[in-house]
């Protein structure tokens, strides 16, 4: 029965850390509520687009007397915005998935078209909204910043995010053990290294060349974020393992369990790659989630 709390408690908390990494990360579609005609549109701006998706920004508006107007630059520069107008579209949805969650088969509203960039490009944006009570700016302030990426085969992705999630998984429960009297925390402790090798060592790398054009972008070639935290949570766990292979320390496993929670707490691409566009070259940037 203790055993069965301790996996509850660490799934709780293991999906607990990945929902808030998820939506505090800098690429996931940023939340606005819009003001049309009398009536509020609650919209997802785009933070992030696949290569092989079309390049455009989306406005969730159905009112087709409603006009709008996108204002966007390469980020990070000072060049001047360029303009261009929102038009009414409807596009077929072909997920099974998605007209399941949206309950349509049609996607519509304001669309305008960005150029594509090269993978770990990025464009700053904002946009303008003109109804029958005059024209109103969203986002000028604080722009919303698209990274572009390659796309990932899915046979590597799904292996590298099942390995990543349960090595987060099993490092909470080896965590957790080392409180009570399990001793089979060593054990899970094990998996955990495994699968960190497997998903941060080895997968990680070629999702990052697929996605952006680099296998490895941290330390010592870069300060890409997402490397780093794998490479910190790999160390911990490194020594937590080799410290308990001929005798029980429980406390280095405490030690590297905190540590992998707190590194895979911080969101994805807050500090990732980064094509430069004066060097033409792929390097690290900051976004920040709160600011954009």
């Amino acid at each position: 029965m203790k055993k069965f709390l301790y996996w509850s408690l660490a799934i709780i908390i293991t999906l607990g850390a990945a929902y808030y990494q998820r939506k505090t990360g800098p690429t996931y579609p940023k939340k606005i509520r819009v003001e049309a005609n009398g009536r509020s549109y609650d919209l997802r701006l785009v933070r992030s687009l696949g290569l092989n998706e079309r390049p455009e920004v989306r406005l969730a508006i159905s009112d087709t007397t409603v006009r709008a107007r996108l204002h966007f630059r390469h980020f990070p520069t000072n060049e001047e915005y360029t303009a261009s107008d929102f038009s009414y579209k409807e596009y077929p949805v072909h997920s099974a998935l998605m007209k399941k969650m949206t309950g349509s088969d049609i996607e519509k509203g304001l669309y305008a078209e960005v150029p594509k960039q090269p993978a770990a490009g990025k464009l700053e944006y904002w946009f303008e909204v003109t109804d029958s009570k005059g024209t109103s700016p969203y986002m000028k302030e604080t722009p919303v910043v698209i990274r572009f990426k390659g796309d990932v085969p899915a046979l590597i992705l799904v292996p590298h995010i099942l390995s990543m999630f349960l090595a987060m998984l099993f490092s909470t429960l080896a965590g957790l053990m080392t409180i009570g009297v399990f001793k089979s925390y060593r054990k899970y402790a094990t998996w955990t290294l495994v699968l960190l090798i497997i998903g941060g060592v080895i997968l990680g790398p070629v999702v990052q060349h697929y996605a952006f054009g680099k296998f490895w972008t941290g330390v010592p070639f870069g300060w890409d974020l997402t490397d780093n935290k794998t490479l910190i949570a790999l160390l911990f766990w490194i020594l937590a393992v080799y410290l308990n292979r001929k005798a029980e320390r429980p406390v280095y496993v405490a030690i590297a369990a905190i540590a992998l929670i707190i590194v895979f707490s911080i969101p994805h691409s807050l500090f990732g790659s980064q094509f430069n566009y004066t060097t033409g070259h792929v390097t690290q940037g900051i976004i920040l989630p709160l600011l954009h």
